[in-house]
């Protein structure tokens, strides 16, 4: 029996690794990890550091733009201030230009109004009287007409003034009216030095025919003054009504402009406290972005610091590791041949009841462990052999401790049994939950790069026309340099031109006068071959200077039409181009916004990004655990029950042969004695 339980044992034991050859190979594993840790850490600290170019030159550049953006709306902001107190200013000058003619219009129309108050009453005056005389001359004419004692009485009046009072008398007049009439006659006595040619009332004593003269020619007065009056009035009138139209039209006029002041006033400060806002958001981009770029650089300094650290911290521990390698290989091996070499175990520990026991109850846990194909078995019963192994080379006894791993097992499973009864509950409810998020989270990942793809496009559009816009702007330039170079050689043709033919026609001039000077004398008369040779010559000079004429008139209109037409040209294409390269300067502009929204977007985008993948990872987690698997709850709890009863039926193994390993051990020591 002993020698069959050395056979059985032998092969299991050869096959086992020592504990110092599982050091090494635990050294070897380790060194192996801490290399791949530090290949990732180099593989992430590369891709950290280039994203810390990246964010750093496009921060560089987001502050570029902005601090460029700054000064622009500043200098839009002060441009804009100066335009409002300008326009303030005129708005001011005015205002007090309208209140300045308003006011003369009210003096204007005071005086108008007193001017025709004053008018009513003299007009009104003047026709009682002219209606008072007519009255009168007719009372005088028909009384005079009459016989008796009044006509005698008229006939001896010596004055006016007597014979209206024979007419009040005689009732023919009333006495209001001869009053008044006394009142216009001495009037007109005492203004007779005043106004020569109006009658005195003595030249007429005793003549009845002198009374109405004199009333006729106090009448005509009245109506000279009367006519007098209504010329004053039309005059006074006509020039108030000047005087309102023009101050009229200056109100209306300052109004107009008043209005045109304010609306560009209110356009202005609107750009201003567009400026204004827009400085504000653009500053505060820029502290912003220069913050980032701050805490970028803090950050990447601390990254590599630390990377560095590590770095140096894993070469220090993969220094000592081979270190420990090394001295365990050239140091240990013939102790560990010593403790751990076969030829070391004693007949009696192999043949020992107790270590058979151990081993059989270590074989069983491994044919269970196959039979249920459980890993956690199977890790055990190494386990088992390895406390045995290490226990009984220490001296000690692993009975304990392989009972302890025993127990230990059996809470596990049965632990994992009371777990996986409540897992459905629990599965249940993550699931949900995290179904939830992923949709929650999909949803705005669907969002996101929805409005990314729009403002990439938006933003390849402004592009496209920015490319297109200086692509015009080039051909406008070319076009340009071609208009002023063929401008160019146009006058300097023009003006070589035009002066060979000032100086042709100078020439034709000079030729002509000579000749006329020449053949008007009278000696030259006697030659009349000649003087009609010099007619002919003449007149074809004649010719010649009036075609030169011609030709250089035509040639300055061309030169000036030309001119003009380069000048409206120049005029046009500086304002197409001005267009073009503001569109230019604005498209660039919005462009980079929407690349900047679209970085920001993006942004975003990644953060959700690992969100999902997050709970993407969790769900595909929770399906592993919780979906069906082709092994049921029922037979899971089976082979947990199988598992943990082969478990106690080791534990009573061992415990059974408790008994036998101390009278086998007392055995074999008498019988070494004997």
């Amino acid at each position: 029996m002993l020698l069959l339980a050395l056979l059985a044992v032998s092969p299991v034991r050869a096959s086992e690794v020592s504990p110092i050859e599982k050091v090494i190979e635990m050294l070897s594993d380790l060194e192996a990890k801490v290399i791949g840790e530090g290949k990732d850490a180099q593989k992430t600290y590369d891709e950290y550091s280039e994203f810390c170019e990246d964010k750093s030159r496009q921060l560089g550049f987001e502050i570029k733009t902005g601090k460029a953006e700054v000064e622009e709306l500043t200098a839009t902001i002060e441009q804009e201030t100066s335009a409002s107190a300008e326009l303030e200013a005129k708005i001011e000058d005015l205002s007090n230009d309208i209140q300045r003619d308003e006011a003369d219009l009210a003096a204007a129309t005071k005086i108008r109004n007193k001017e025709a108050a004053d008018f009513a009453v003299e007009e009104k005056e003047l026709t009682d009287v002219i209606s008072m005389l007519d009255r009168a001359t007719a009372i005088l004419t028909r009384e005079m007409a009459k016989s008796g004692a009044a006509m005698l009485q008229l006939k001896s009046a010596t004055s006016l003034t007597e014979a209206l009072s024979v007419m009040v008398q005689a009732s023919a007049l009333s006495s209001a009216d001869a009053s008044a009439l006394t009142a216009l006659v001495q009037t007109g006595n005492s203004d007779s030095d005043e106004e020569p040619g109006a009658p005195a009332a003595a030249v007429y004593e005793g003549h009845s025919d002198g009374i109405i003269g004199t009333l006729e020619g106090l009448k005509e007065k009245a109506n000279d003054q009367l006519d007098k009056a209504r010329k004053t009035e039309t005059t006074n009138l006509h020039n108030y009504e000047m005087l309102k139209q023009s101050l009229t039209d200056s109100i209306e006029f300052a109004n107009t402009d008043m209005d045109k002041a304010k609306k560009a006033l209110a356009e202005s400060q609107e750009k201003k406290a567009n400026a204004e806002g827009d400085l504000e958001a653009t500053q505060k981009d820029l502290d912003e972005d220069i913050k980032a770029k701050k805490e970028l650089h803090a950050d990447c300094m601390n990254a590599a610091e630390e990377f560095e650290a590590a770095t140096k911290s894993r070469g220090e521990e993969l220094k000592a590791l081979a270190t420990a390698k090394k001295v365990i290989k050239e140091s240990t091996g013939g102790a560990a041949e010593q403790s751990y070499g076969f030829n070391q175990l004693s007949f009696m520990q192999l043949s020992s009841s107790a270590d058979l026991a151990q081993s059989e109850a270590v074989r069983f846990i491994r044919d269970l462990a196959r039979k249920t194909k459980s890993p956690a078995l199977a890790q055990l019963a190494s386990r088992m052999n390895s406390a045995m192994k290490l226990g009984a080379a220490a001296g000690n006894d692993p009975f304990a401790k392989v009972e302890g791993l025993i127990k230990d097992m059996i809470a596990t499973l049965e632990a994992e049994a009371e777990a996986d009864a409540t897992q459905k509950a629990y599965c249940d409810k993550e699931l949900g939950e995290n179904n939830a998020k992923r949709d929650d989270l999909q949803a705005e990942h669907d969002k996101l790069s929805t409005k990314i793809a729009q403002d990439k496009a938006a933003s390849a559009k402004l592009k496209e026309e920015v490319a297109t816009l200086q692509s015009e702007l080039a051909a406008m330039a070319k076009a340009r340099a071609e208009a002023d170079k063929l401008r160019a050689e146009e006058k300097a043709a023009y003006e070589k031109n035009s002066k060979e033919m000032a100086e042709g026609i100078e020439g034709v001039k000079k030729a002509l006068e000579v000749l006329r000077e020449y053949y008007s004398k009278d000696s030259a008369k006697a030659h009349q071959e000649a003087e009609g040779a010099a007619s002919g010559i003449i007149g074809l000079l004649e010719v010649c200077e009036s075609d030169f004429t011609k030709g250089l008139t035509e040639m300055t209109a061309t030169e000036e039409s030309a001119a003009a037409d380069y000048k409206a040209y120049c005029n046009e294409d500086d304002i197409q181009r001005t267009t073009k390269e503001q569109d230019v300067k604005y498209k660039t502009q919005e462009a980079a916004g929407l690349d900047k929204r679209v970085s920001e977007l993006s942004g975003d985008l990644e953060t959700v990004t690992d969100e999902l993948n997050a709970v993407l990872e969790t769900l595909e987690k929770l399906h592993k655990m919780c979906d069906a698997k082709a092994e049921t709850y029922a037979e899971r709890k089976q082979r947990r029950d199988d598992e943990i009863a082969g478990l106690k039926q080791a534990q009573e193994i061992l415990n059974n042969v408790a008994l036998i390993q101390k009278t086998t051990k007392h055995t074999l020591r008498g019988t070494h004695r004997h």
